[in-house]
């Protein structure tokens, strides 16, 4: 027998130090997202996206763990621990650029000013595209979960963040750039942002999600 399920008290104690860790990821990665998101990256004059696209999809990879291992309703309060998180980022920023810097600062402040002014936005863009997307992803995983009696776990990761990508990807981009760069590009910015998110799901979110969630299931099980 595993000696450590000998134990309730530190198995309980694990269980809860690993969701932290996890929650901690989840909410950090979408953080930076929404701050990369503010540069719009150009390759090749064919594709655009918004850097933080390159960070995005492990998110919602700590997305498929959570609802994976602690179920829907765990996951929707995480979702909503990292809206407040968002809001608290706003805030915080805001004031940085209300307040007023020395006049041999000023070229520091206008950079810190015009990155900071537009976050705002971004984050509006990530809060209506995260409620969506996010929810969309932890529902479906669950319904898929179900309707496969549990296997297939490729099948859920890729299947509900496929479907959340939609909800996710279309609303943050037109909230976030319509206006600022050309209906062509923003065109260009929706197609690229959905199908590289997924990719990258696919290619390195979801092995990285198996390695997760069988490690984690092994810890939550000892409870």
């Amino acid at each position: 027998m595993d000696k450590v399920s000998d134990n309730p008290l530190k198995n309980r104690k694990d269980s809860q130090t690993a969701l932290m860790v996890v929650t901690a990821l989840f909410v950090t990665l979408y953080l930076v997202s929404n701050i990369m998101a503010v540069k719009v990256i150009g390759l090749f004059n064919l594709f655009y996206f918004d850097a933080g696209t390159i960070t995005f999809p492990f998110a919602y990879m700590l997305g498929d763990v959570l609802t994976e291992v602690w179920g829907y309703r765990t996951a929707r309060k995480v979702i909503w621990l990292t809206l407040l998180c968002n809001l608290l980022l706003v805030v915080c920023t805001q004031i940085g650029v209300w307040l007023p810097s020395p006049d041999y600062l000023s070229e520091s402040e206008a950079v810190y000013n015009a990155m900071f002014s537009y976050v705002p936005r971004i984050v509006l863009a990530s809060f209506v595209g995260f409620l969506l997307g996010e929810l969309s992803n932890a529902w479906f995983m669950e319904r898929i979960k179900l309707k496969t009696r549990g296997r297939h776990l490729w099948l859920r990761t890729i299947g509900s963040s496929a479907i959340a990508y939609i909800f996710d990807s279309l609303p943050f981009v037109l909230i976030a750039f319509a206006g600022v760069v050309s209906t062509h590009d923003l065109l260009l910015m929706i197609i690229f942002q959905y199908f590289s998110k997924l990719s990258i799901e696919v290619l390195f979110g979801t092995p990285m999600a198996y390695a997760a969630i069988y490690s984690l299931k092994r810890i939550v099980r000892r409870r």
